[in-house]
């Protein structure tokens, strides 16, 4: 979850290869560089609220000829108020290199043209005060506190990077600060070391490769309990030292319980540990991978189902977003809207499958609140001018839609089947939506481009008008379904009925619905009681039916 109000995830749950369309994310990839470790060394102060800074980069070079090595890094302007980040030095084996640093972008001049797998590491020094990406702010409490921020590219306001999901790093973060703040940041804690004049240096160290996004960095007081382990990894909670019982409390479940949903349905957990953290520098919840940041408002000590399910959310982003990550920003709904369909998949399993379809029903209502104001807004989106906007209510309501639609019509089986090779052969990579669909076809046997094109790259909206009547001399029932929506839109979808009679248990037929007026005929020996349209709740659509 981002920066999405928590009431438009999950309000009724008391809170959550087609032709190219002119996609822009205008990032400037280069395929060449691969970014494969960071190490930042940061000292924070309690007098100022500059950071002074070390990063070491290790670079492989996927291909040769590469002259100016490319960095995502603010520098320090008026029009921020002096705030940024200026560059001293950058390194390599000891020399001095050449550098540019002009707002956004720090280009490094390198010693000579890069040779195919060769492997270099540079060190930049740079400090300054972050205009955003690294909150330095007292709490609720006025204690201060350092929070990063990072979504969706802001972590480049203090941290020399590639900005992007494409290109996936290790990282370390070794940080050195006064000795009354606790430090918390992705993956295991490799040394916590008292030093002289009240500081204390700690590092922690990220051993599988993540988007820049999800590195975190958490300093303030914390109480920490060490909760419980999941496949020999540490459970955690860190909370704010006045917050310690109630935090305990609220973060004690369910975390273990959908770790292990969804390893045994998904795949493996891909991280060393899994800390859940509060923080003043989020509204709802962050994925940071192996150190999910909550709001601070979180902690209530009530264990309230509105959190309770942010917390499930953000743990089902550490396979979708996190481990599996989006190739481009367009494709953010693999991250997003997989995220909010896992939840309801744990929600069923743990809360029963009236709790799922509350769920569904009011991802319905929102994905028709946003269409009735963005008629035009498609899935996989070329959105990206203001990247605040990367994400919308329909990047997660219709995007979990779509992969209920997308169960229905492939089976369920064929659905987990698809799931899980598509999480086994991406895990720690990147996926896009031909990717997925190209998992879904081979798990399924079926062809999918329509479906996808139609959900995911066009815009528009299902709604049927539509009746039934019995013939009792030819014992048959006709229905008709006409494709009503006003935007031009036209779907090809199977449509199940449940005919109920007083004989016995209802009989289920599937009626394929491609045309804008639809008419099938169906054998029934007796009058029916009643016909219900989708009666399993498998179609996002809005539907006027009833007996002609």
């Amino acid at each position: 979850m981002k920066r999405i109000s928590m009431n438009k995830l999950f309000p009724a749950l008391m809170f959550l290869l087609i032709p190219a369309l002119s996609m822009a994310d205008t990032y400037p990839k280069n395929p060449k560089v691969d970014i494969l470790n960071y190490i930042f060394r940061i000292e924070l102060s309690d007098n100022t609220d500059a950071i002074k800074a070390e990063a070491l980069i290790d670079v492989r070079y996927v291909g040769e000829g590469v002259e100016f090595l490319r960095l995502d890094l603010v520098k320090t302007s008026a029009a921020l108020g002096n705030k940024g980040m200026a560059v001293s030095s950058v390194v390599y084996e000891g020399k001095a290199l050449p550098f540019t640093h002009e707002g956004g972008e720090l280009n490094i001049k390198l010693p000579a043209p890069s040779q195919q797998n060769q492997r270099s590491t540079y060190s930049i020094t740079y400090f300054g005060v972050p205009a955003t990406g690294l909150k330095i702010a007292n709490n609720k409490y006025g204690d201060r506190t350092y929070f990063s921020d990072n979504w969706p590219d802001k972590g480049r306001n203090w941290l020399p990077i590639v900005d992007h999901p494409y290109d996936k790093a290790t990282c370390e973060f070794i940080v050195t600060a006064p000795s009354h703040y606790q430090v918390v940041s992705n993956g295991l804690k490799m040394e916590e070391t008292e030093l002289a004049g009240g500081k204390r240096i700690t590092h922690w160290k990220q051993s599988v490769p993540i988007a820049s996004w999800l590195y975190v960095l958490g300093v303030a007081r914390f109480a920490v309990q060490y909760v419980d382990q999941f496949d020999h990894k540490s459970i955690e909670t860190w909370v704010y030292y006045q917050d310690r019982d109630a935090g305990f409390y609220d973060f004690a479940t369910p975390t273990k319980q959908a770790l292990e949903f969804y390893s045994d349905h998904i795949g493996p957990f891909a991280y060393e540990k899994l800390a859940n953290i509060q923080s003043n520098s989020v509204s709802g919840g962050m994925e940071a991978a192996s150190a999910i940041l909550y709001s601070e408002t979180s902690v209530v000590g009530d264990r309230n189902e509105r959190w309770r399910n942010v917390v499930i959310h953000e743990i089902a982003h550490q396979w979708f977003g996190n481990a599996v990550t989006e190739y481009d920003w367009n494709d953010v709904w693999l991250s997003e809207g997989f995220a909010t369909y896992f939840t309801l998949l744990f929600i069923e399993h743990a809360y029963g499958y009236d709790a799922f379809l509350a769920g569904l029903d009011d991802s319905k209502k929102r994905v028709n609140t946003f269409y009735s104001k963005n008629p035009a807004y498609r899935i996989v989106h070329d959105n990206l001018q203001d990247m605040n906007e990367v994400t919308s209510s329909q990047t997660y309501q219709k995007g979990s839609w779509i992969l209920h639609m997308l169960r229905g019509v492939v089976g369920t089986e064929n659905f987990w089947k698809g799931i899980r090779s598509y999480y086994q052969r991406y895990i720690n990579t990147n996926a896009t939506t031909a990717d997925f669909r190209r998992e879904m076809e081979e798990a399924s046997g079926m062809d999918l481009k329509d479906f996808f094109e139609q959900w995911l790259y066009k815009p528009g909206t299902l709604q049927y008008n539509g009746s039934w009547q019995y013939n009792n001399k030819k014992k048959e029932v006709k229905i008709t379904l006409e494709q009503v929506q006003s935007d031009g839109s036209l779907f090809k979808m199977p449509v199940q009925v449940a005919i109920y009679s007083s004989t016995g248990k209802p009989v289920m037929k599937t009626l394929q619905v491609n045309e804008k007026r639809n008419e099938f005929t169906l054998l029934v020996e007796s009058e029916p009681d009643n016909i219900v349209l989708d009666p399993n709740h498998w179609v996002l659509m809005e539907a006027k039916w009833g007996k002609k």
